[in-house]
């Protein structure tokens, strides 16, 4: 991870362990009132619209809004959706401290930094972020606009609410600067929205800009935590939110420092995480869609307010775009399950199911574009939004996929026909990886995933669990033993990273084929993965062999070829065959295992595994 990173972590330790860290984030400010409601709201800077009224009508399917009134009145029979799946009751109003997934209620009077994020018995944290996010706040306010009602006086109670109950730099809502950063994010589009609302009132106005005022202070003063010690999405959050709530909210007297620094960190983050090639450095589709949203704010906030960003992040949005659309099921909007994926999707303007991607690579789009990427009305609310319900439906630009598509930096390859394709990932970690997954191949057959990834599940649960998702034995690849192919230290920390040593790849007139070659298992010796994979054109048909170059033979450890395969894989026809490097088939043997779509969720599952004495496989996968 480098020096740099080492001595920012002393350092950080060291106030936590000195207690100086109170210093640094007080439990109190006092602050007067810099700009009265009505100065505001006739001088507000420019944001996505001016107010609610400022918007027009945007149609959306029957079936759409019908989702919409239920997810509505959840949220008002005090029920949130976690991770954008499944709904969990709360009350009303919410117990901002309680875990309800563990039923631990953590104290709201203890500075941020001894509070522990990672605990046995208070299970996973981010149970208790989710609700303080005020993600469902984008609910609330679509059935505003599309029912004609006003929900204000519930939002505004629930954000007095949320400051009441969380005290200053006290309590979990403090231990993540990303969550601070999405909350503002969110507070700000509720604010414009309800601008006008007779419910906003002088006393709830200077309570809710001090509180977002003290919380944009913590960000700022710990914003060097997550650009050197966790340098992900958190990061490109955190300085997004630096330098757009510095300009849209000027009157606090350190906005002009958060607009110069917050927007020169963010153009740095954008160019290091964000590769050339528009993969991403966290190697996860989800945390990539994460990312996609937040550049899709910077790009359309600066050009309202006539700022001008660095053209690298024009240039690493427009690679992302591309990137997500080649890897993504036309049918279906979905993308591989690739990488971590905790459930996040924090600006969520639109009815559609979690995995479909293409609302927000359309918002994306039409912030680089000032067209669509997709035709169906129902994928372009988001964009809506983002341009003050100014949007021509009829302007596409529809993404044009690539039958061979690579992304080298980041190690994918996809080969495509018009049914079916597939994505293998053999790439060199210069970032921190998430997951062993290195020669991994998904495949996808008419919105079908037929071979898949199987996803992350939790971060905070049982070791055995963890292991199990983030590990090689989840994805579809070659295990020695029960090894992983790197060895697994503390949470999200691998060991003896490995990397791609080679991939050409080709077509002909009968097949397209990749062969990758990776170091792997570097812990155990001097070991590489050769997996050539031949996708074919006229018949549904894969054959994939894959060579282990070890001299592991004599420890009496299997070699193992693992396929993870969707519930209905035959059902719909597919065959799966192995055989050893003499075509000797090998015995097949279908083993119980576990798939998460959605975080904190798990499905009992199947695998299709394929055991040899000898580290060489050659398996053909077809359609009968």
């Amino acid at each position: 991870m480098g020096f740099r990173y080492i001595l920012y972590r002393v350092y950080h330790v060291f106030l936590i362990k000195s207690r100086l860290i109170k210093l640094v984030f007080p439990t109190s400010h006092k602050f007067e009132n810099l700009v009265s409601l009505e100065d505001w709201r006739s001088s507000s800077k420019p944001f996505f619209f001016s107010s609610r009224a400022s918007l027009g009508y945007f149609e959306i399917s029957e079936s759409k809004k019908a989702a919409l009134k239920a997810d509505y009145e959840q949220i008002k029979a005090g029920n949130l959706q976690y991770f954008n799946n499944k709904w969990i009751h709360v009350g009303l109003p919410f117990d901002w401290h309680l875990n309800p997934d563990s039923g631990y209620r953590y104290p709201k009077n203890v500075h941020w930094a001894y509070i522990p994020d990672l605990s046995a018995t208070n299970g996973d944290i981010k149970y208790v972020w989710e609700k303080s996010r005020f993600s469902f706040l984008y609910t609330v306010i679509r059935y505003d606009q599309h029912f004609n009602t006003d929900s204000s006086a519930f939002v505004f109670e629930l954000i007095a609410d949320w400051i009441q109950q969380n005290p200053t730099n006290q309590g979990p809502n403090y231990k993540c600067s990303q969550e601070i950063s999405l909350r503002l994010l969110n507070w700000t589009f509720a604010l414009y929205f309800y601008k006008n609302s007779k419910k906003l009132d002088e006393a709830l106005f200077g309570k809710l800009l001090q509180s977002m005022r003290e919380q944009l202070i913590h960000v700022y003063r710990n914003i060097h935590f997550s650009r050197i010690t966790v340098r992900n999405n958190h990061a490109i959050t955190e300085t997004m939110c630096l330098w757009v709530m510095g300009v849209l909210f000027p009157s606090f007297p350190e906005s002009k420092k958060y607009v110069e620094r917050g927007l020169a960190y963010f153009e740095d983050e954008v160019a290091y995480q964000i590769y050339a090639d528009g993969s991403y450095l966290q190697f996860s589709m989800n945390y990539h869609r994460v990312v996609v949203q937040l550049l899709t704010w910077a790009i359309n906030i600066a050009e309202l307010n006539d700022m001008t960003i660095s053209d690298v992040v024009y240039q690493r949005a427009k690679a992302s775009l591309v990137f997500l659309q080649n890897t993504q099921d036309d049918s279906t909007g979905t993308l591989p399950n690739y990488g971590a994926n905790d459930g996040a999707l924090f600006f969520k303007l639109n009815n559609e199911n979690f995995l479909n991607y293409a609302p927000q690579l359309n918002g994306l789009a039409y912030a680089l574009n000032r067209c669509n990427g997709y035709k169906d009305i129902d994928l372009q609310e988001d964009a809506w939004w983002y341009n003050g319900g100014n949007l021509n439906h009829s302007k596409l630009r529809l993404p044009q996929k690539a039958q061979i598509y690579e992304a080298p930096v980041g190690g994918f390859y996809v080969l495509r026909d018009a049914e079916y394709f597939s994505i293998l990932r053999c790439g060199n970690h210069n970032d921190r990886p998430q997951q062993a997954d290195q020669n991994h191949l998904d495949i996808w057959y008419k919105g079908h995933n037929i071979l898949r990834d199987n996803g992350t599940y939790k971060y905070n649960t049982e070791n055995e669990t963890v292991n199990y998702f983030s590990g090689t034995a989840s994805h579809n690849t070659i295990q020695i033993g029960n090894h992983n192919q790197m060895l697994k230290g503390g949470r999200f920390i691998w060991y003896y990273w490995s990397q791609a040593n080679s991939v050409q790849v080709k077509n002909t007139a009968s097949y397209a084929t990749i062969v990758a070659n990776a170091a792997v298992y570097k812990q155990l010796g001097d070991i590489s993965h050769t997996r050539i994979v031949k996708q074919y054109h006229e018949q549904v048909k894969w054959e994939i062999e894959d060579i282990l170059n070890t001299d592991r033979y004599h420890q009496n450890e299997p070699f193992k070829q693992l396929w993870h395969i969707a519930d209905n894989f035959f059902e719909l026809g597919f065959q799966i065959k192995s055989y050893d490097k003499n075509g000797v088939e090998l015995p097949i043997n279908i083993v119980d295992v576990y798939n998460s779509k959605y975080y904190g969720e798990k499905q009992n599952s199947k695998c299709v595994q394929f055991e040899n004495t000898k580290p060489h496989f050659i398996t053909v996968i077809y359609k009968a």
